[in-house]
């Protein structure tokens, strides 16, 4: 069912205060926009499903708002992290609880990038025809064979949801799942990290002050693309950023000469706040930032690097689990360079990876292989 008025949300909505879980999944468009614009909105529960119209004139999304932040409610969905900035940007509040059956199927053994498709072929025998993915949700009227397809995406999720977690419980992992969503659903995932930022930006220059600017540059930049609800590189270029950290052009004259700015932007109202916050940044006391760095390895700790990975890929196959659930390299790196302060040093990931890593640099275990199975193991010594 369509729904289009606030009326028929409503009466869905009463539908859904009931439910122990409900099968979410959203369309949107954000090629041209800075926050995703929210298309259509699709929901399924017991044996309904219904596609609502988020662009629908006069449709107050209220109701269904509040059966997000129900804690009673579990909202399903696959692969969410897009899902849930778009609502966290709507509502200012972050849906919950929530289960991801893309993180539920590396706990069940999947890779981390296995697709719905596979997932619903493998849980329920149905072949998804996934032909209208590319289909623009914003054109109105959709048609019947869109409504249907985009209502498959929640029918379907809740026997894979059901199943998943049948699995999940027979096997204990239930804590693993509550951590990770917990995780998911932290709202700093889905807040402009300006470091994360910059370390996407090649500076040809890493003196303090080139540093510095490029932060205030691309705090600049976060500004007026919120505000215009545009594309950050349709404000300004990754590389225009760096050459403008490096140049620091202070006036309309030295700012055009770039390569990378247009003819005319210094003089649009834009190009003269740019101008001002250049003006301002170079004037005030560099910070420092903590600019994330590329961390090169020795020849002895690559060694060990390829060691932990042979080691976790023989825990995981073990546990049925997927590595990078458990670890990924950028973990291994911290804890050949840091030691023990990382995440599969802790909680579920030590008990069934991180004691192994101990016992392993202890020269309590060893790899040998199995000549019966005909594959590699660890073994205590």
């Amino acid at each position: 069912m369509m729904i289009k008025t606030t009326k028929q949300l409503n009466a869905m909505c009463e539908k859904l205060k009931r439910a122990r879980f409900i099968t979410v999944d959203t369309e949107f468009i954000r090629e041209k926009t800075y926050y995703p614009v929210l298309c259509l909105i699709q929901v399924g529960c017991n044996k309904s499903a219904w596609v609502i119209d988020a662009m629908a004139e006069g449709l107050d999304l209220t109701p269904f708002f509040d059966i997000m932040k129900d804690q009673n409610i579990i909202k399903v969905f696959h692969a969410c992290r897009q899902d849930l900035e778009i609502f966290y940007h709507l509502m200012k509040q972050m849906p919950h609880p929530v289960f991801d059956t893309q993180v539920g199927a590396m706990v069940c053994g999947y890779n981390d990038n296995v697709s719905y498709q596979q997932l619903v072929k493998d849980y329920t025998g149905t072949a998804l025809d996934k032909g209208m993915r590319i289909t623009d949700w914003s054109h109105r009227p959709l048609t019947k064979e869109q409504t249907q397809y985009a209502l498959h995406d929640v029918i379907e999720l809740k026997t894979v949801y059901q199943k998943m977690m049948d699995e999940i419980c027979r096997t204990n992992r239930l804590d693993w799942i509550q951590e990770e969503m917990q995780h998911l659903t932290n709202t700093k995932l889905y807040e402009a990290n300006i470091p994360n930022i910059m370390g996407k930006i090649h500076l040809p220059s890493q003196k303090k002050q080139s540093v510095h600017l490029c932060a205030r540059l691309c705090q600049w930049r976060e500004k007026w693309a919120k505000e215009k609800n545009r594309p950050r590189k349709h404000i300004l270029t990754d590389e225009s950023i760096a050459e403008l950290s490096v140049l620091a052009p202070q006036n309309e004259t030295d700012l055009e000469a770039l390569r990378t700015i247009s003819d005319g932007f210094g003089k649009s109202d834009l190009g003269q706040d740019l101008i001002k916050t250049i003006v301002k940044a170079v004037n005030e006391e560099p910070m420092d930032w903590p600019m994330p760095t590329k961390i090169n390895l020795t020849m002895a700790q690559k060694n060990t690097m390829e060691a932990l990975k042979l080691l976790l890929n023989v825990v995981c196959e073990n546990e049925k689990v997927a590595p990078y659930l458990v670890a990924t390299n950028d973990d291994l790196t911290q804890f050949i360079k840091n030691g023990e302060d990382v995440r599969f040093m802790k909680g579920w990931r030590y008990k069934i990876f991180g004691k192994h890593v101990q016992e392993l640099i202890d020269g309590k275990l060893v790899f040998a292989y199995d000549n019966q199975s005909k594959q590699l193991v660890c073994r205590s010594v």
